[in-house]
């Protein structure tokens, strides 16, 4: 069973859950990992401009569990999700607790985009993000950056390279050990999401 404790303790150590087609939770520590910079994190000109033209209302923890749900959701090549009821359950308690938050991006009172992720002292670990409208996600990552940056956080761990369109934010590779050394300066940060609103 998936307890908020246990993925507390995990995220501290560089390791997070994913689940199999079966909903069996497997732990992973890439080698390397994936992080997004917040000092170098680039905005790209036409999303700037979209940005500008307040296409979407940003908002912070008001949908959560439908962020989560709504990244769980098949999307065109990948028919599958690793998100599981479990980790919903498990993520959600995490959210009550302060540690899981999510950025939302809405339009015309729909939910268009967003991610989730979890935030400990200086580390903000981005689990998933999702798009039903044209950069709505996007937007969510941008507002989610300058909410680190000002909140003090020192780490923007994206895991995996996954997605290639985070390359033109300027997500980068490093090596597990370097991974492990920002890790444990981030943990000694006392950053704050509440502090950055």
């Amino acid at each position: 069973m998936l307890t908020p404790d246990m993925l507390i303790a995990a995220y501290c150590q560089g390791i997070f859950p994913m689940a199999d087609d079966r909903g069996v939770i497997h732990w992973y520590d890439p080698q390397p990992r994936a992080i997004l910079p917040l000092e170098t994190f680039h905005v790209p000109r036409r999303l700037a401009r979209t940005i500008r033209k307040g296409v979407f209302t940003i908002r912070t923890d008001t949908a959560f569990t439908e962020v989560m749900r709504a990244c769980a959701e098949p999307a065109l090549g990948r028919e599958t999700t690793w998100i599981s009821e479990e980790m919903i359950e498990a993520y959600t308690t995490l959210h009550r607790m302060g540690l899981a938050h999510s950025v939302e991006a809405w339009r015309d009172g729909r939910l268009a985009g967003g991610l989730y992720g979890v935030a400990i002292r200086g580390l903000f670990a981005g689990e998933s993000m999702f798009s039903r409208e044209r950069d709505a996600s996007k937007v969510a990552l941008v507002h989610l950056v300058e909410r680190l940056r000002r909140g003090g956080y020192v780490l923007l761990d994206s895991q995996f390279l996954g997605s290639p369109h985070l390359l033109q934010f300027g997500l980068i590779e490093i090596p597990r050990w370097e991974y492990r050394r920002r890790l444990a300066q981030a943990l000694q940060v006392d950053a704050s999401w509440d502090a950055s609103q």
